[in-house]
């Protein structure tokens, strides 16, 4: 193996933290601007819901295909054409004179995101294969992959309020630019030795059956769940998944190597990947909007707020690396996701008290980040150690297709139930009619502000008692998510940590038998 100077292993970990940070912004700085795109594009619901949607359905679609493909053409040429493509579409999206240009070119950064993904964690495994250098270059890459989740609404804000919407895309040119410069000069080029041909097959199916499925979660709902369209979703998800098992395991060249799931580190590591993206980062979509709508923040006094869910996702990394190397991940992943059960407890009790503020969430708050912090590292850094270094893409393919998938669902589960949550309040008022109730409980769970209500629904009641019932209805619907989000990483921890005790148990049996 060619060994790299310190140096340019450091300028490779800037270019795959530069990515990393690309990624995250664009899932997170995005909510805080749809209202204003609606405003300037004269885009609806519905529009605004695909200008979100449309990033995460086809991030998840080429995960798969994405991890095949690098391990098979090599994986920083692919990273390459992944940041360009990248840059390219961010200037497509900020250029956007129309909402239909707009969802087209986030769909494409979407792609051009997912694969980046893919390569990302990849090539991490192949430049730092061991040691200290691979602790420190994972949790370095877990603290800017943080920053950018954890920041983006803040940083979407900032963009809006010194210049104007446009910049929270076009700021990806010139990032993707210096991204590719220190991709050249840094990153080495690996490919797995034994990818003789693509698994089309395989690609096809998966990708078609992703689609399918997140499909069906996220546009379901709003074309009604009785629908041609969503019911050939579901049959679509169904069928091709069904087709993607049969094919890898026929084929001879699997995408999938399903012996994988035989790796206890593995598949334990895997459910820890799922519940983060049960919880933790579906939340950082809506916390903003509970801080500004619900409780009445500013942007900047929602910043700060902000720093108390994220500061410990962007600390704890090389600690809990440390800490998974002393005690082991099958122990360190499920604690930190019982942590995250727990602080969205907290979250939850803090938001539906009488004159709740952002101390009696911060409890919660630090406490899920605590969490995040200690699961988020070791959960990346199993699932591509546990596989021999040459299936690390298939490997990180798995991985981020488990948390993207994941990911994809819950930002709708949450926004579902957020929503319903929204309109069961709103549908005690005398003044509001069924459709109306639905019409603002959308709109308020989309983030929109007071002005924007009223202009979309001007038969709305006068202003303050308007003001006064939606703060109302969103501390609801906000306790139902946190309720959702705590419930469903507390099973998945449980999950997780049945798998990693069975691992234990089994080398224990092996030496004792072989005593």
């Amino acid at each position: 193996m060619t060994v790299i100077p310190a140096r340019g292993q450091g300028i490779a970990l800037a270019a795959l933290c530069l990515s990393a940070l690309m990624f995250g912004l664009e899932i997170s700085s995005v909510p805080v601007i749809l209202s204003t795109i609606g405003e300037v594009l004269h885009g609806d619901f519905t529009d605004l819901q695909w200008t979100m949607n449309a990033y995460t359905i086809a991030c998840t679609t080429v995960l798969m295909a994405s991890g095949a493909l690098a391990d098979r053409f090599g994986r920083k040429r692919l990273l390459v054409i992944a940041v360009a493509t990248f840059g390219a579409t961010s200037l497509l999206c900020g250029l956007a004179q129309d909402v239909t240009v707009l969802i087209a070119g986030r769909a494409l950064q979407g792609m051009s995101g997912g694969t980046m993904l893919i390569c990302q964690v990849a090539i991490l495994s192949q430049q730092f294969p061991a040691g200290r250098q691979r602790t420190r270059a994972f949790g370095t890459w877990g603290i800017v992959f943080g920053t950018g989740l954890g920041f983006g609404p803040v940083i979407g804000g900032g963009l809006v309020a010194l210049s104007n919407w446009r910049w929270v895309f076009l700021v990806h040119t010139v990032l993707a630019a210096v991204t590719l410069a220190l991709t050249m000069r840094g990153v080495r080029e690996s490919r797995d030795p034994t990818g003789n041909r693509l698994d089309i097959g395989g690609i096809v199916t998966l990708s078609l059956a992703v689609f399918g499925l997140v499909f069906f979660i996220t546009q379901g709902p709003g074309l009604g769940l009785d629908s041609v369209l969503t019911l050939g979703s579901l049959v679509l998800a169904a069928a091709f998944g069904v087709a993607f098992v049969v094919i890898e395991r026929s084929g001879s060249h699997p995408m999938v190597d399903f012996s994988v799931f035989r790796i206890r580190a593995f598949s334990g590591a895997l459910l820890g990947s799922a519940a983060m993206n049960f919880s933790y980062w579906p939340l950082m979509i809506y916390l903003p909007i509970h801080l500004q709508r619900g409780l009445g923040y500013g942007t900047a006094a929602t910043g700060v707020c902000l720093l108390a869910y994220t500061i410990p996702t962007l600390a704890l990394p090389p600690v809990a690396e440390r800490l998974a190397v002393k005690y082991r991940p099958g122990v360190i992943i499920p604690v930190g996701l019982y942590l995250i059960g727990l602080g969205f407890l907290l979250l939850y009790l803090g938001s539906g008290v009488a004159d709740a503020n952002w101390v009696t969430i911060l409890p919660g708050s630090v406490l899920a980040g605590v969490g995040l912090g200690l699961a988020n590292t070791p959960v990346t850094n199993t699932t591509t150690g546990s596989v021999p270094a040459e299936r690390s893409g298939m490997a990180s393919g798995i991985d981020m297709s488990a948390r993207m998938i994941s990911l994809a669902v819950n930002i709708a589960l949450m926004g579902l139930i957020l929503t319903l949550g929204i309109s069961a309040r709103l549908n005690d008022h005398p003044q509001l009619s069924g459709a109306q109730a639905r019409a603002l409980a959308e709109h308020v769970a989309n983030g929109a502000d007071l002005a924007a209500l009223t202009h979309a629904l001007p038969a709305l009641p006068d202003p303050e008692s308007t003001e006064a019932l939606v703060r109302s209805a969103l501390t609801h619907g906000f306790g139902l998510i946190t309720l959702y989000g705590g419930i469903a990483a507390s099973a998945l921890a449980t999950a997780g940590l049945v798998v990693f005790r069975v691992r234990r148990r089994t080398r224990v049996k092996d030496r004792h038998s072989r005593g």
